[in-house]
């Protein structure tokens, strides 16, 4: 079947299996950010935005993403929010090794634009699934507050300048 999509902001028309899944088309698009992790669909390493919602790319049948929007880590990480959210991450103690750092970024980017001020049990509910995680859950909430709070203060300080 055929594929009209927008990886990255970029317009593309792929040809996939509809028993395919997402991860398998991005890794064949050689994005290589969207990895295999676990097999167990909770590690993270192959998360991804799609259509602004952050989604594990090993469940997603690619019949059901047609004309979707697809954001990685590749296109992601130039972008000044998710710089936010690593220093955040940094400041917690948060590891980023490079593996599942999809889910956890993606993890806080959903928090940060679905709440205006995430509370710890808000958090958690949205980071329980990141069991194969390599990081300690006390210390990715705090991330993710500390990340919040730069985000949001960037933003009040863009408001009061206008």
């Amino acid at each position: 079947m055929k594929l009209n999509l927008t990886i990255n902001e970029e317009k593309v028309s792929l040809d996939a299996e509809p028993e395919m899944t997402l991860l398998e088309l991005l890794r064949r698009q050689k994005l290589l950010s969207v990895k295999c992790g676990c097999d167990k669909v909770n590690c993270g390493a192959c998360a991804v935005l799609l259509d602004g919602k952050a989604v594990l790319s090993c469940l997603i049948p690619c019949g059901i993403v047609r004309n979707s929007k697809i954001i990685t880590m590749e296109h992601f990480s130039k972008q000044a929010v998710c710089q936010e959210i690593i220093k955040g991450f940094e400041k917690a103690g948060v590891n980023l090794c490079g593996w599942c750092n999809p889910g956890k970024i993606f993890a806080a980017w959903e928090i940060i634009t679905t709440f205006s001020n995430p509370t710890r049990e808000q958090i958690a509910e949205r980071v329980c699934d990141l069991r194969e995680c390599c990081a300690e859950n006390d210390s990715l909430i705090n991330g993710i507050i500390y990340a919040a709070q730069a985000h949001f203060e960037k933003e009040r300080m863009k408001k009061n300048a206008k």
